[in-house]
């Protein structure tokens, strides 16, 4: 056999246990899936604001330290195993690379903070992880934030970290906190807020075409919770749907059937309630523990 047989034929076996190996980190995150997924740069970025960037050349990364994507987020787990086997033919000729010794060039990364974020080279990220290599060669350019995320922290504690820094922004935009009870607004995941302030600036407009003067936004924030986010909040209590979200919060839900119930309308009509809109993305988008784990089992 020739070695370019045997670098072929490793690096399909080398994909093979990759995919296992996410299948079942999959099982062990059953219950708490957001923990499994690929950070996105862009709502990173966004959440952020970089003041300016840094070209800091040419460094060794630990691979641990590089926590999310730019474009690849969604082909690749926390730990950079693919997800699906499309990508397949990429990976092993990345492997096939590194089993023959062939040098690559370097991948690119954004810094933030302690941690990275793959610019080009999700596949060379992937193949190094799976092989156990500790650092991989990286032209990093570092983003300058307000904000620093702390290397110590643990991927959820980053997750909650970057929330807590967007719900600080937003409290100190809007001042909210002072109007409405914020205790009912809380997410699992960075970039939500910016979505509420769409939220009530949508109700505003709507409320102010049947008043003589335009109402604040504070104004419109008290009449946008107890009209339109308590009835959603209330609605998702009563269907009893929280438990086939996992680890998601009711604001999460709110969000989520707001957007489904604005697309059955375009698709039907007004005629759809909150009640069907709830119930219909329940049952498309929700799963129970038994679904879960035949879905897991199906995609394989």
């Amino acid at each position: 056999m020739s070695d370019t047989d045997f670098a072929k034929i490793q690096a399909q076996a080398d994909f093979n246990k990759a995919r296992s190996k996410e299948f079942f980190s999959r099982v062990v995150h059953l219950l708490r899936p957001q923990r499994n997924r690929l950070m996105n740069f862009n709502e990173i970025r966004s959440l952020l604001r970089p003041q300016g960037e840094i070209y800091r050349g040419m460094q060794a990364v630990a691979l641990d330290n590089i926590i999310g994507s730019e474009g690849r987020y969604r082909d690749f787990n926390a730990a950079f195993l693919p997800k699906s086997d499309h990508s397949r033919s990429r990976w092993e000729s990345v492997d096939k690379a590194h089993i023959q010794d062939v040098i690559l060039p370097p991948i690119k990364l954004y810094k933030v903070g302690q941690y990275y974020f793959v610019r080009d080279g999700n596949h060379r990220v992937s193949v190094a992880r799976m092989q156990g290599v500790a650092a991989i060669d990286a032209e990093v350019t570092e983003l300058k934030t307000k904000y620093e995320l702390d290397g110590q922290k643990s991927r959820e504690e980053l997750v909650a970290q970057l929330v807590g820094y967007e719900r600080e922004r937003f409290l100190e935009q809007t001042h909210l906190d002072q109007v409405i009870p914020m205790e009912h607004l809380e997410f699992t995941d960075p970039g939500r807020f910016d979505e509420i302030v769409q939220h009530i600036d949508g109700h505003k407009y709507y409320v102010n075409q049947s008043l003589p003067e335009e109402i604040s936004f504070s104004d419109a924030a008290l009449s946008w919770y107890y009209n339109v986010f308590q009835p959603i909040i209330q609605q998702i209590v009563a269907e009893g749907i929280m438990s086939r979200f996992p680890g998601r919060t009711k604001a999460d839900l709110y969000l989520w059937i707001v957007k489904h119930w604005d697309e059955l309308k375009r698709q039907y009509g007004e005629k759809i309630s909150l009640r069907d809109a709830t119930r219909d993305y329940s049952n498309r988008q929700g799963t129970s523990l038994w679904k879960q784990f035949a879905a897991w089992f199906k995609h394989r």
